[in-house]
């Protein structure tokens, strides 16, 4: 490998793509044009990344397969920070075979770890944690270690284990310094932050405050009936009741939750539940079958009973009842908790990512688009959403740079 190349490489694994480009911008040798393709995507220009990165693959010989497998990697890195997470997983796993079987285990390591990042994104928890425990982060170098830590940490984070994730999250900030990347460090940071921000908000006998993932751990443990509607779920200690998929009894048991002890009128619970600004007798029809099936999926945990008004929640065991609501109030909240990492979502990726139809996704993208919430760019299948202003920093781009064989 030639001193400007090896000069290149050096200079993108600190994290100065500038300094990279100075010396290979005008190269288009193999080589070049893959260390390009990774200095313009950690510079944010990820379709130029992605053609340069295609490009370098192409040039390699058939002979050069370890170069090659690290241009799909790098191509991998460049599709999931533009949150394409329809980009095919299969050509990451032969890509990862073979820098396996050629001894790089380093880019060996990212790639298991973009496949971890990405299944961990779409909540796929069980399936990150156990292609994560098959490697050992003491064997790794810096930015990968404070990689893999960063992973740990958003496993324990989705899981409500406060305790693990901030522990995991002190060891990627000591991985991070050794490494001395900046972006790194500060995605770090970001991660810190997120740890200790407000993630939701408890309801409960008419008064409000924020949480933070500590205070919904511990809520969680608690005795307390706990309707989630974050994950829209009724539970106690012993028990729990999803009501996913079935969103009228969910909001029923949020209105009765939130009024508790008291009771909520029927002509109230028909507003929550039905949209109606006025209940008639179809309305009024519909709402005993719905408590009837409320009463039935809630058995286990709770009494729904009729009042003289309209209908009251009795827990069966706790002793208090507690609504664990988003942070902020949002008919979508669930498409801006995804579009507040800063990247830029397609549609069909956020609707993998959230377990919904694509054209669910796109109405609310519209109505977020007319609330001044959301602006898109882009058209078609290049269209992609974000937040305006972006928040916070661009998730790091830890893209393999050639350092072994300099």
């Amino acid at each position: 490998m030639d001193s400007l190349i090896t000069a290149a490489a050096r200079a993108l694994a600190m994290g100065d793509p500038l300094g990279a480009l100075n010396r290979i911008a005008l190269r288009d040798d193999a080589p070049a044009l893959a260390l390009r393709g990774i200095a313009m995507a950690q510079l944010g220009d990820l379709d130029r990344a992605r053609m340069l990165v295609r490009k370098a693959a192409r040039a390699f010989g058939p002979k050069e397969a370890v170069a090659r497998a690290r241009c799909v990697l790098a191509e991998a890195e460049i599709a999931f920070v533009s949150r394409d997470l329809g980009w095919p997983a299969k050509t990451l796993d032969a890509a990862r075979a073979t820098l396996e079987q050629h001894g790089d285990r380093a880019n060996a390591a990212h790639a298991l770890h973009l496949e971890v990042r990405r299944l961990l994104l779409m909540g796929h928890l069980d399936a990150a944690e156990s292609l994560l425990a098959t490697l050992a982060p003491a064997r790794l170098p810096p930015a990968l270690r404070a990689a893999h830590e960063l992973v740990t940490a958003g496993i324990a984070m989705r899981r409500l284990r406060t305790r693990p994730a901030r522990t995991a999250l002190a060891r990627a900030r000591r991985a991070a310094d050794a490494a001395r990347i900046p972006g790194l460090i500060a995605e770090v940071e970001r991660a810190t932050q997120i740890l200790n921000a407000p993630a939701a908000r408890l309801v409960a006998q008419g008064k409000e405050r924020l949480l933070s993932l500590a205070d919904v751990e511990a809520l969680q443990a608690s005795p307390a009936l706990v309707v989630d509607a974050c994950r829209y779920a009724v539970r106690d200690p012993r028990a729990t009741v999803s009501l996913a998929r079935r969103p009228v009894l969910f909001a029923l048991a949020q209105a009765l939750a939130e009024a508790w002890p008291g009771d909520v009128s029927r002509d109230a619970l028909v507003a929550r539940a039905f949209g109606a600004k006025r209940a008639d007798e179809s309305h009024r029809a519909r709402l005993r079958v719905e408590i009837g099936r409320l009463r039935a999926v809630l058995r286990p945990l709770a009494h729904v009973s009729a009042t003289k008004d309209g209908f009251t929640l009795t827990p069966r065991r706790a002793t208090e009842i507690a609504v664990l609501a988003r942070p902020v109030a949002e008919k979508h909240g669930g498409v801006l908790a995804f579009l507040a990492d800063g990247e830029s979502w397609s549609s069909s990726a956020l609707a993998l990512a959230l377990g919904a139809s694509q054209r669910k996704v796109q109405r609310a993208l519209d109505d977020l688009a007319a609330a001044g919430k959301v602006q898109s760019f882009g058209r078609g299948r290049a269209q992609r959403w974000t937040t305006p202003p972006v928040p916070g920093f661009a998730t790091t781009l830890l893209l393999p740079a050639p350092l072994a064989d300099a």
